[in-house]
């Protein structure tokens, strides 16, 4: 049965926190929140912990995984960013959006898509998501919780608890959460292309 801790989402307790980061070091696979939806997510290295997120979401073997990144230095070890681009991550992170670069030598290939090597990354605007990832020192590779048959990701902790408690190591409970998932955009062309629109605002990309 997993662990399940009740986290402040203001002030999130830093005795949960790194009890937290102590359970992904050690393999697990945690349910966490973000500030678009829900995320299932493991140590980028983690490959059982990947396999486990694949069954529990029925994902094929290509599904591309998103690094979640404390800040832009972590982007920029896991993906070829330009100036250009650079500006722009700065500009609009932290943000629900997940952003599309080519990635570099530090990421696996496995996670990497097969064809384009390309990686998602994202920096979430959410306290505890940010502490994780700061006590962490290093990316979650997650995926948005969308259980196998929904459209819609979870957003109830106790409905999460409820299902995935045989499941996964550690469930966070940082309150409910929203069901849009995040805009995506791929910054591997000249200009921006949007690919999903969801949470984060695009008027921006108009202007751009």
């Amino acid at each position: 049965m997993s662990e399940y801790f009740l986290i402040h989402p203001d002030n999130p307790q830093h005795r949960l926190i790194a009890k937290a980061v102590e359970i992904v070091h050690k393999g697990g696979v945690i349910v966490y929140p973000t500030d678009s939806s829900y995320a299932i997510g493991c140590l980028l290295g983690n490959k059982r912990g990947a396999e486990r997120i694949r069954r529990i979401r029925q994902l094929d073997k290509d599904h591309n995984f998103t690094l979640m990144c404390r800040d832009l230095s972590d982007i920029s070890q896991y993906s070829r960013v330009d100036n250009i681009n650079y500006r722009l991550l700065k500009a609009q992170t932290p943000g629900a959006y997940t952003f599309i670069l080519p990635a570099t030598g530090e990421v696996p290939r496995r996670l990497q898509n097969p064809r384009r090597r390309t990686i998602g990354l994202r920096i979430p605007d959410n306290l505890i998501a940010q502490a994780l990832l700061a006590e962490l020192g290093e990316p979650l590779m997650s995926s948005t919780l969308i259980m196998p048959d929904e459209d819609f990701p979870m957003t109830d902790p106790y409905q999460i608890r409820l299902q995935l408690e045989h499941h996964v190591d550690l469930i966070i409970d940082g309150g409910y959460s929203g069901h849009q998932p995040t805009t995506v955009i791929d910054l591997t062309d000249d200009e921006p292309v949007l690919l999903r629109e969801g949470k984060g605002d695009v008027d921006w990309l108009v202007r751009h």
